[in-house]
């Protein structure tokens, strides 16, 4: 997680530089929405999980038990009250971390693979990995979390080419959530029953956030973002 927050902290920097931004502000804005985030990660993760999980361990967040939509939530309000007391464009910055936030969520990843949680259904595959579970070691599993790790690099990607498009403040942030909406829900079919459990009618609790987030970014798109900017 520090690597991925460094990596797109240093990345965010950059961009602002080029775009008017104040760098000072990013730092804070970045640092507030880490913590903000993290801390919001936990509180939904420990609320959705009541029987297993208990608040005299809220913090404790090195045992696990972290909920990406719950910490973008937090993160997201955060930022805008911050950016709202500092007169900054909320939109244009939440476009300017967009892109860090796939690479911060991407390395994330790699740490899940390295504590061996967040794997997948048990594959034939010759990249199927055995994951330590409670003592015992898995089957040959998809690395589901290396799938993440690749799959946010191309929604990455796809950021900087939607941060070409003349396009008004917001659109590329819009754009992150559908693009995360549609690889969670994908990815969460492998991971179904293994290390997510099934909430409703069949998906995850991953899956229905994910499925409101696509479909509310794409009415968005084809409303909001549909034509250029007018110059």
């Amino acid at each position: 997680m520090v690597v991925g927050f460094s990596l797109g902290l240093w990345r965010a920097v950059r961009v602002a530089a080029h775009r008017g931004i104040d760098r000072d502000r990013v730092y804070d804005l970045a640092l507030i929405a880490l913590v903000s985030g993290i801390l919001g990660a936990r509180l939904v993760f420990v609320l959705l999980n009541l029987k297993t999980e208990t608040f005299g361990g809220f913090l404790a967040v090195w045992n696990g038990g972290l909920s990406f939509h719950g910490g973008v939530i937090f993160a997201v309000l955060a930022g805008y009250i911050y950016t709202r007391r500092v007169k900054l464009s909320f939109w244009s910055c939440a476009d300017l971390l967009a892109p860090s936030v796939a690479i911060g969520y991407a390395f994330t990843r790699i740490g899940c693979f390295l504590n061996g949680c967040c794997y997948g259904a048990p594959t034939g595959l010759p990249w199927g990995v055995r994951f330590l579970e409670n003592g015992q070691f898995t089957p040959p599993s998809h690395p589901t979390q290396l799938y993440a790790f690749a799959s946010s690099l191309i929604i990455f990607a796809i950021l900087t080419r939607l941060e070409k498009l003349n396009r008004e403040p917001g659109f590329v942030f819009v754009g992150y959530l559908g693009l995360y909406g549609v690889y969670r829900f994908l990815i969460e079919i492998l991971r179904k029953g293994y290390s997510a459990e099934v909430w409703m009618l069949g998906l995850t609790q991953a899956q229905w956030v994910s499925a409101a987030m696509v479909i509310a970014a794409v009415i968005v798109v084809f409303t909001v973002y549909r034509r250029p900017v007018r110059k």
